[in-house]
This record gives structure tokens, C-alpha cells and sequence, in this order.
């Protein structure tokens, strides 16, 4: 269930996750970090309120919720930051998605994919977005609340 935290004239920041994110803290965290995805979700809207701005986090082991939620964000989202974990690597579908958006689209990963497996080299996701923000682990989705905030300042 998505949830909009903080108020704003602006119309909400749509932060996206995929699938596993929800085991953040858990699932291997030498590579991903101890911080969960609720504490991201709470770091994000304080951010984000710091800007004047707010949020509205969702995480989906599933594709097409992900792809309904791109969809949503088109009309009623001003940027979108998604971290679209394992489906970077394998979703035109989500590439598509992000391609018919008119608003920002930052991608963030927790990890540097290049240091990684030679499949996670490539991510259809960022054929799409507008920047990418990788290996910073959860300190990624700040500075990707920060550069949606002046992508926002910028274009007004």
C-alpha cells in the first residue's frame, strides 16, 4: 500500500521500490546495508519536508504494481526515484513505463552495480532516467530527494 507522508503545493514525490527491497537490513547486508526500507521511508519524507516537498513510498515484489504505480506518478507525481533492484536488469516493461513519464526519474541503487556481477552491469532503467545515484547505499535515495528537489527549483 502506498503512503503520502508530509504535505506539499507540489505534487508528491513517487519513491519506488523493487522486488526484495522489503528484506533491506536483512538480506545480505554487506552488500546492502543494515538500514531497512521503513527507516529510508522515514529518512526520505524528512528530507523531502525539508524541501517543502513530500512523498509517496511504495515497494512491490511485483512488476506490473510497479508499472501501475509508474503510471500513477504520470499524473499525479511531480518526480519519481526508484530503485528498481533485480528489475533494472531484466523490465522494458518498467523502461517503457518510465519513458512515457514527462516528469524526473532518478534511479538509485544501494550498491555500485559495475563492481558487481557482470549482468547487473546494465540497467534497461537507466536507458530512461534522467540521472542515476548508485553505491552510496541508503544516503542514495537523500541525494536523490535532494536532486529531485532542484531538478523541481530549476524547471519552475
Amino acid at each position: 500500500m502506498a503512503k503520502k507522508t508530509s504535505k506539499s503545493k507540489t505534487l508528491p514525490i513517487y519513491i519506488l521500490n523493487g522486488p526484495n527491497l522489503n528484506l533491506l537490513g536483512h538480506r545480505e547486508p554487506e552488500v546492502y546495508g543494515y538500514t531497512t526500507l521503513a527507516e529510508i521511508e522515514k529518512m526520505c519524507a524528512a528530507q523531502a519536508a525539508g524541501h517543502g516537498l513530500s512523498i509517496i513510498f511504495h515497494q512491490s515484489n511485483h512488476e506490473g504494481e510497479i508499472v501501475d504505480q509508474l503510471q500513477e506518478a504520470r499524473t499525479s507525481g511531480s518526480a519519481v526515484i526508484i530503485n528498481p533492484a533485480g528489475y533494472g536488469h531484466t523490465s522494458i516493461a518498467i523502461l517503457d513505463t518510465i519513458q512515457a513519464l514527462k516528469i524526473p526519474v532518478i534511479e538509485v541503487h544501494l550498491s555500485n552495480l559495475h563492481k558487481r556481477e557482470s549482468y547487473r552491469h546494465l540497467s534497461y532503467v537507466s536507458k530512461g532516467a534522467t540521472g542515476i545515484i548508485m553505491g552510496l547505499g541508503a544516503q542514495g535515495y537523500l541525494r536523490a530527494v535532494d536532486a529531485v528537489a532542484q531538478i523541481l527549483k530549476v524547471s519552475k
